[in-house]
């Protein structure tokens, strides 16, 4: 995947503050490719609109989180790769990060989340 699509950039915000930088994946090839063809990543990826994903040919295990359209996280998960996760009702966008950032930073079901632009 050596030729990847830009993707924009923002800030996942949480009760006034910063969990982690984000890259955003806003438009239908950025959304497609995803964190394909990498082998880790320092930064969370949020993909919008988005209800469900998968980690066919993903190198390493990811935190999911489920957003619904008033920012809040509705549902949380891990998946290995390889893996395919059922599509969550109400969620507008989704969060992706390495597995054990969620722990890290706080992110639980019921939190509210804004992406914020850099």
């Amino acid at each position: 995947m050596g030729n990847q699509p830009p993707l924009r950039s923002a800030w996942l915000v949480s009760d006034g503050r910063v969990l982690a930088s984000a890259d955003v994946a806003d438009t239908p090839r950025t959304r497609r490719v995803g964190l394909l063809g990498k082998s880790s990543t320092e930064t969370a990826l949020v993909i919008q609109p988005c209800s469900w994903v998968h980690t066919l040919g993903m190198r390493f295990a990811l935190d999911i989180a489920y957003v619904n359209r008033d920012g809040v996280v509705v549902k949380v998960t891990r998946l290995a790769p390889w893996r395919v996760g059922a599509p969550v009702r109400g969620s507008k966008y989704v969060i992706e990060a390495a597995s054990g950032s969620f722990e890290r930073w706080g992110l639980r079901v019921g939190a509210t989340v804004e992406v914020r632009s850099s």
